[in-house]
């Protein structure tokens, strides 16, 4: 029984001391693509669309009670949403700024209706192979699992400045952090 509580003890510090851990540049860069591709994803859909919400009950009186939302900020379009934007992580890569030496990952990749002329310079991303890309989408993962209800909540509702509210003040990923990234 001793031996069990042990390893239960072990375990659970190794947990506590892993999240300690973290590479703040990884996850907060994590924290801020995921709200770029959320965002980037909402805006493809068409904004005419909506979806019935509501519990689909009869009231007393015989009514029924549900309403029309529109379908880009439904919870149902945003958990598919969340599922899927892990993937385009492969999108990014670790961008060194040439003038600060800050890092940051960012997206280096043009979306197909985007145009190249506001992208960084190549040059100064470092592509590190297929190991940067699989840390930087497990970083994303564990983001979205962590915080998926946040996410869902702020995007539903539309709120003002997303990466500031998710990744600063509920997962406190970017705090500390003096660049604010907005071209992510």
């Amino acid at each position: 029984m001793k031996s069990w509580m042990f390893q239960v003890t072990v375990m659970m510090l190794s947990v506590f001391s892993s999240q300690a851990k973290r590479d703040k540049v990884l996850y907060c860069s994590a924290c801020k693509a995921i709200v770029d591709e959320l965002n980037y994803s909402i805006s493809q859909v068409d904004p005419k669309k909506t979806i019935n919400v509501g519990s689909f009950r009869l009231n007393p009186d015989g009514t029924m009670k549900d309403k029309k939302v529109p379908f880009a900020r439904s919870e149902t379009h945003l958990s598919e949403l969340l599922d899927g934007v892990c993937n385009s992580m492969s999108d990014y890569a670790l961008h060194v700024d040439p003038d600060t030496q800050q890092k940051q990952y960012m997206r280096f990749a043009p979306r197909s209706s985007a145009s190249t002329e506001n992208f960084p310079d190549f040059k100064n991303f470092q592509f590190d192979g297929p190991e940067a890309s699989n840390e930087l989408k497990f970083a994303c993962e564990t983001v979205v699992e962590e915080l998926e209800d946040a996410f869902i909540s702020a995007f539903s509702q539309d709120r003002e400045d997303m990466q500031e509210e998710l990744c600063s003040r509920v997962s406190d990923f970017c705090s500390g952090n003096s660049h604010t990234n907005e071209e992510l």
